[in-house]
Parts: structure tokens; C-alpha cells; sequence
């Protein structure tokens, strides 16, 4: 059962990741992996910011919808530091 739940969230993370690239206009910069785990830290962050302020998601469709905006945020982050546009 764990193992089905890792491979889920990786998973959700890899789509998570794919979409915001796509919002954020980094996909052709990103490859499988750097989608996969910046939607899976996304989704950490996704669901550490809507946490604290009470928002709970559950679900497929919640699990999308604070991956994408942990990951969105993250990129976000990342092209602030690396000064990418």
C-alpha cells in the first residue's frame, strides 16, 4: 500500500510540475525529472501554505491544486534567484 502511494504522488508531482512549467513558461527548460521533483516539493509547499491558512484539500483535484501552487511559487523562486524571465 505504501509503495502504491509513493509511486501516486510521484506521479501527481510529475503532473503538478508539467503544468506549472507550462503556467510559468519554463517547459522546454525542464525536463521529466526536474517536473517531477519540483512538483513533488511544490506539493509540500502547496499544502504548507494553504495550511496556514486554513485550507484543507483533499483529493485528486486538491492535490493538484496546491501542487500547482507550490510548484508554480517554487519556479517562481528559482527564476527570481537564477534571474530568468
Amino acid at each position: 500500500m505504501k509503495e502504491r502511494n509513493m509511486i501516486s504522488s510521484i506521479i501527481i508531482g510529475a503532473l503538478c510540475g508539467w503544468i506549472a512549467s507550462m503556467i510559468m513558461k519554463t517547459d522546454a527548460q525542464m525536463g521529466a525529472i526536474a517536473n517531477i521533483v519540483v512538483g513533488v516539493i511544490g506539493g509540500a509547499i502547496g499544502s504548507w501554505i494553504l495550511g496556514m491558512v486554513n485550507i484543507s484539500v483533499s483529493g485528486f483535484v486538491g492535490s493538484l491544486i496546491s501542487g500547482i501552487l507550490g510548484s508554480v511559487i517554487l519556479i517562481y523562486i528559482y527564476n527570481l534567484i537564477t534571474k530568468k524571465k
